[in-house]
């Protein structure tokens, strides 16, 4: 079986000011890849390549083992979906029409939308719990709404990829739950393979197959989550004081970063032990 994605040597510049250097990984069928890492670190621009919006200066994707430059167009929006972090507030659209907008890969020469495509729209606003909104026009909603309705845009495209870009930002804990829970379902029901950028090192813990950590360009550490997100590592990349110990429900990593006045106001040593760290008081005597 060929994997979904398969990056090889992937560069790219905004004119001298490099982003990404020599990128190289693999996306399996069927997982929920999250890509995480510092801001700056080019996890959008990596997300934008992955979905085809951009070509990189340099390396391959290969998608379901053909190369990207073989799929036309309309080829690659029936394959792959992106959704986009800044969801615009001024689309002058009911939320029906907007998911509707998903069939747009599919439709015939003259873009007549069946009642088949309609049929799928109303399926993919059940999916994302957004068919109750169906009516309402998209500057109504909520945040966490919008997001949903997008959601349901990209799945009413049927890809076999789909491509977020820190879909949870801005929004609150419940809708960053609604969004992650969201994407797990659509990974074991819909069996579509889920590309996520993420600034959140602890949903992404949760959630994530396998994390593709960035820093600076470069891929910093490639693996399942308990393997990428060590004391030792993300110390090196975001350069701060973190905790990384194992989070009470399962057995995947927690972190948890360290507000300075620990480390200057209360002596604290921190003891490197097993990919983790805990917190001992200093003997300062008197």
């Amino acid at each position: 079986m060929n994997p979904a994605v398969r990056a090889r040597n992937l560069s790219y510049a905004y004119q001298a000011t490099h982003v990404l250097n020599g990128l190289s990984f693999t996306v399996r069928q069927g997982e929920f890849f999250i890509i995480i890492g510092p801001n700056g670190s080019g996890k959008t621009t990596l997300a934008r390549i992955i979905a085809g919006l951009i070509k990189p200066k340099q390396g391959e994707v290969d998608i379901f083992g053909r190369s990207m430059t073989a799929y036309g167009r309309k080829e690659r929006a029936r394959r792959i979906a992106f959704v986009p972090q800044l969801i615009p507030m001024d689309f002058p659209f009911a939320v029906k029409d907007v998911v509707l907008f998903g069939r747009t890969p599919h439709l015939g020469i003259f873009g007549l939308a069946t009642d088949d495509d309609a049929a799928l729209a109303r399926r993919a606003m059940a999916f994302t719990e957004v068919d109750h909104l169906a009516n309402r026009q998209l500057d109504q909603l909520s945040g966490g709404e919008r997001q949903r309705v997008f959601i349901a845009r990209a799945i009413c495209q049927n890809p076999e990829i789909m491509v977020l870009d820190e879909p949870t930002a801005s929004l609150d804990l419940a809708h960053q739950l609604r969004i992650m829970d969201l994407m797990e379902k659509m990974k074991a029901e819909k069996k579509i393979t889920v590309v996520m950028v993420s600034h959140d090192l602890n949903l992404a813990a949760m959630y994530a197959d396998t994390l593709l950590l960035i820093h600076q360009g470069r891929i910093a550490r490639c693996g399942p989550p308990a393997d990428v997100l060590t004391y030792e590592t993300l110390e090196t990349v975001y350069g701060c004081t973190l905790l990384v110990d194992e989070n009470p429900l399962d057995r995947f990593p927690r972190v948890t970063p360290v507000p300075g006045r620990y480390i200057h106001q209360h002596q604290h040593t921190f003891v490197l032990t097993n990919r983790s760290v805990h917190i001992e008081e200093k003997d300062v005597g008197g």
